[in-house]
């Protein structure tokens, strides 16, 4: 079944196929319906107005809806992009017409009016997926790649007294390596933060099995939100993107570390230190901690990096701010200006520091490089040409970033939006900024 699993979801024959049959559905949609005997069920101008009704209603149910999600219910903290919003409209138009065709027809026409509009509703969810990158395979979709991922072994793990390995500057193996990384998953427990959390993922370069293992960098990666550190492996593709620079660089890439600082699908801890949650402390402390002791990589932080996408992203920038010992870079892919669960601040506030606004201003990053330097530090932005409010933020990072010091890369990357395209067209040039950042020549 290999075959169904690897059916590209954002390209190739499927999505292809998609398209034209949703294309068929909307045209049958806008076509009068028809009787059996006695021909159009309506008047062309008569439906034409239930036509201009229906897409009316759409269009007025999306905005209302999406209006009450941001500013009601503060399900996200930032608006759904328009372009998700536009794609909503076409699925729920041809519901409201395939209901309208209803009392006229026949149960065979208006069985066929009900498939029209499955297959525009279908075409609607493949180019929301599409436009967001986050599955891209069935087996994506499905989660059955994700489902074989072993945990992680003994065997992989730092042995008592071991070092963190040689030099990796000028490094050549002794013998053959495999022929790309590995994944592996496990618990990183919060044992100083008491938080839960989902499983985290660890990618393995080929130059982790090498006999004389060289000291190999650190790279965290956080997902967006919601969402969880599956995305670096289905949107994210990190496992591609990792294997093609190390096979451009003789085995020798990052191990990467993903964990959870969220617990859940739909929480969102900003990855502070707050009411709602110790992630600052979990990201901070607990998984550090954990990475240094279980995993033998070079623990001088100086060659550690952290990044994310979106909420991951802003969670990115909060670490290389308020622990730049700990993670020295910063790989911000689409990033807030400032953490958030609510698009109005107060409402962010209320949650987490009831009472306290000093007590979140002052940790956010705009705050932080206003009073403090990061002259060693460096900070690597992008954000999609089409997603103009993280265009904006990626212009505010990326002027206080250098303000304070920072070493900064700032990119729009064209052709995208707020979708996993941001990092993924950009992470091998990424990579090349941290050896740069690192003093290593991959």
């Amino acid at each position: 079944m290999d075959w169904l699993s690897d059916i590209r979801l954002t390209d190739g024959p499927l999505f292809g196929t998609v398209l034209v049959l949703g294309l068929g559905g909307a045209a049958y949609l806008l076509v009068p319906p028809w009787r059996a005997c006695d021909g159009p069920a309506y008047p062309l101008r008569a439906w034409a107005v239930r036509v201009l009704a229906g897409v009316a209603t759409a269009f007025v149910v999306v905005a209302t809806v999406h209006w009450i999600l941001i500013n009601v219910l503060t399900v996200f903290p930032e608006d759904i992009p328009d372009t998700v919003l536009l794609w909503l409209v076409p699925g729920l138009s041809a519901l409201v017409l395939a209901l309208l065709r209803m009392p006229r027809t026949s149960w065979t026409r208006r069985s066929t009016g009900i498939v029209a509009a499955l297959l525009v509703m279908l075409l609607s969810t493949i180019q929301i997926n599409a436009y967001f990158g986050l599955n891209r395979t069935v087996s994506d979709l499905l989660g059955t790649a994700l489902a074989r991922i072993p945990v992680l072994e003994q065997q992989l793990m730092r042995h008592p007294g071991e070092s963190d390995g040689v030099p990796l500057q000028g490094w050549k193996p002794a013998g053959d390596l495999p022929a790309g990384g590995v994944l592996r998953k496990t618990a990183i427990p919060g044992t100083l933060s008491g938080m839960s959390n989902r499983d985290a993922y660890i990618y393995f370069p080929p130059a982790y099995f090498a006999a004389n293992r060289p000291a190999l960098p650190v790279l965290v990666l956080v997902a967006g939100q919601p969402g969880g550190p599956a995305d670096w492996l289905t949107g994210g593709s990190i496992r591609g993107h990792m294997d093609s620079f190390a096979a451009a660089h003789g085995g020798v890439a990052p191990v990467v570390v993903i964990p959870d600082p969220n617990g859940s699908q739909s929480a969102n801890t900003m990855c502070m230190d707050s009411k709602i949650a110790k992630a600052d402390t979990y990201l901070s402390q607990d998984v550090p901690r954990w990475i240094s002791s279980t995993l033998a990589v070079d623990t001088n932080h100086r060659h550690w990096a952290v990044g994310g996408f979106s909420f991951g992203g802003t969670c990115a920038i909060q670490m290389g701010t308020r622990h730049p010992d700990i993670y020295a870079d910063v790989l911000g892919f689409s990033s807030e200006a400032e953490p958030a669960i609510a698009k109005e601040r107060q409402k962010t506030i209320d949650a987490a520091f009831p009472g306290n606004p000093d007590d979140f201003i002052k940790q956010t990053p705009l705050e932080i490089m206003k009073h403090q330097r990061f002259d060693t530090s460096g900070m690597y932005l992008t954000a999609g040409q089409n997603d103009p409010e993280f265009v904006r933020n990626l212009h505010t990072l990326a002027a206080a970033a250098k303000d304070a010091g920072f070493t900064v890369q700032a990119h729009e990357v064209e052709h995208t939006g707020h979708s996993w395209d941001t990092s993924s067209k950009r992470f091998g040039d990424a990579l090349a900024f941290l050896g740069s950042q690192w003093g290593l020549q991959w």
